[in-house]
């Protein structure tokens, strides 16, 4: 089994690394978020040990992106903190993490959870540790992802679990790992639009489901996406789709009276 460390104190570091080799496992190690991401796209290790507070990219961001590329989020993260706060771990949680190991560590603990985390691991996955089974062919990888592309990605999946209320341009950045310069550029490169006018697209893309798929009443679709009233939403949706949104719910239920009246004619 590799095991990947990731944390900014060599002191932590060397207690977990004397840890992991007495139970035989392959390590190695990385001392920011940054350098423990490549190490991550390079190695696939089976299971990562993730500080989260560390300077630059923290562990939070790290994960963002690793459970961005396709080449990365098969691999069950571990967070190592010291903070006590049940709203940390919840995010750690909500952005992919599969446990805690809580700091300063107690050696049976992390030899515990670790050992869990090792059953769990598909078999096919602990045998490609062996560099002799680690020479698959193209095929068997998952497409590559540009840093861009990554980038882009965690954003994503981050603003669209906040369509309504979403953090500022600089809050974005700094949870995916960047500065707004390079995630504006990022979205720029992969979407054709910088960072809020592609979410005005992804509001108003949910809106357009919503009030063509749902009963919802429309004035809550746009409570849901953040508009202040159903006149800027209606407004909005207009502009973007050339009918109001009443309109087009009216035309879809239109259309499927007439479909269900000439199936059963």
């Amino acid at each position: 089994m590799d095991i990947l460390l990731i944390d900014d104190s060599v002191t932590d570091l060397r207690l977990l690394m004397d840890l992991m080799l007495q139970r035989k496992y392959s390590v190695s190690v990385a001392f920011d978020g940054h350098k423990g991401y490549q190490l991550a796209v390079m190695h696939k290790p089976s299971l990562i040990l993730l500080d989260v507070s560390m300077p630059g990219m923290d562990g939070f961001a790290v994960c963002r992106r690793l459970k961005a590329n396709p080449q990365t989020c098969f691999i069950p993260v571990i967070f190592l903190t010291a903070a006590t706060e049940l709203s940390e771990r919840l995010l750690g949680f909500a952005v992919g993490g599969v446990d805690y190991i809580s700091k300063p560590f107690d050696a049976e603990e992390v030899l515990a959870r670790v050992g869990v985390h090792k059953r769990l691991v598909p078999i096919e996955t602990v045998a490609s540790d062996s560099p002799a089974q680690t020479t698959g062919g193209a095929d068997d990888e998952p497409e590559a992802m540009s840093r861009d592309q990554v980038i882009v990605a965690a954003a994503q999946t981050l603003l669209q679990s906040h369509l309504a209320s979403p953090p500022t341009l600089e809050n974005v950045a700094r949870q995916v790992g960047t500065n707004r310069r390079q995630l504006n550029e990022a979205f720029q490169t992969v979407c054709g639009l910088p960072v809020f006018g592609w979410l005005r697209e992804e509001r108003l893309r949910e809106g357009h489901y919503l009030v063509a798929q749902t009963d919802t009443p429309i004035s809550m679709v746009g409570e849901y996406l953040g508009y202040s009233t159903s006149a800027n939403f209606a407004k909005a949706f207009r502009e973007r789709f050339g009918c109001a949104p009443r309109d087009l719910r009216s035309g879809v239920q239109t259309h499927k009276v007439l479909e269900q009246s000439n199936a059963e004619a």
